[in-house]
């Protein structure tokens, strides 16, 4: 299992498990079946047209199962599309070998703007349990990705500006450390922001990149009080990745290669 991809499957699968056995998940069977049966078939039907030789439904697995624990619509066809997109983006929206956006993000974002689906923040709770589970993880992933240095600066910078916005409204300490204990922004941080194929290749760019998309976020959720803060920064930020890889340029060997280390 060296692929790292098989790592986050795992992961993701046993986040999955643990939601609806511990957190009574509101997402249905069929809902679940939809996205990952949908999500697998688009990567088949894009591969074919990409003429990639062989199909690897790796990818797409890791895709499907977070939107299956993000995403949530009444309508199983909305789901479905849902997965579709995001998978179609994979292979129409792309520069320089790589696609732009992260295929969950993208599809969570649309279905969002478009008000066809909605995310559930607040699954998760903020149980110490959920939180240590999520981050216990995203170790073991991030170790094999090699991607941990966005994910810190993304996390570090979010976390500074709670503590300053607590310190500044005066409120006491438990608020901003517990609002870091949400398994969504975990989730966030370490299996989508991380993606290795949709972030800037130069690591002190990357890490610049991280605390970008933490401001973002910060002002969206705080100042405009979007509650999907998270999911917008993220959206609306990874069109300048592509920039940011043409203003600064790494060699060819170092673009999101599993195998290197970042930290």
């Amino acid at each position: 299992m060296r692929d790292p991809r098989w790592w986050q499957i795992f992961s993701l699968a046993l986040l999955l498990g643990y939601g609806w056995w511990a957190l009574d998940f509101d997402q249905p069977l069929l809902g679940v079946a939809a996205i990952l049966i949908c999500g697998l078939v688009a990567q088949w039907v894009g591969s074919k047209w990409a003429a990639v030789t062989a199909y690897d439904p790796r990818s797409a697995l890791i895709s499907a199962l977070s939107l299956c624990l993000l995403l949530r619509s009444d309508d199983v066809l909305i789901l479905a599309c849902a997965s579709v997109l995001a998978i179609a983006s994979k292979f129409l929206i792309r520069w320089n070998g790589k696609h732009v956006f992260n295929p969950t993000n993208f599809a969570i974002g649309v279905m969002l703007l478009t008000g066809a689906a909605w995310i559930s923040p607040a699954q998760w709770g903020s149980r110490t349990w959920s939180a240590f589970l999520f981050a216990s993880l995203a170790g073991l992933v991030l170790n094999r990705a090699k991607r941990a240095d966005i994910a810190l600066a993304f996390l570090s910078t979010f976390l500074g500006i709670l503590l300053a916005r607590a310190l500044y409204l005066g409120d006491p300490w438990a608020i901003p450390l517990k609002q870091m204990q949400s398994g969504a922004l975990l989730l966030f941080a370490f299996f989508m922001i991380s993606d290795p194929k949709t972030t800037p290749d130069r690591r002190s760019i990357r890490i610049a990149y991280g605390v970008l998309v933490a401001v973002v976020a910060g002002y969206l959720q705080f100042v405009e009080y979007r509650p999907q803060a998270l999911i917008y920064a993220l959206f609306f930020t990874s069109p300048i990745v592509p920039l940011l890889d043409r203003l600064y340029p790494v060699s060819q060997e170092r673009r999101y290669l599993w195998a290197n280390p970042t930290v």
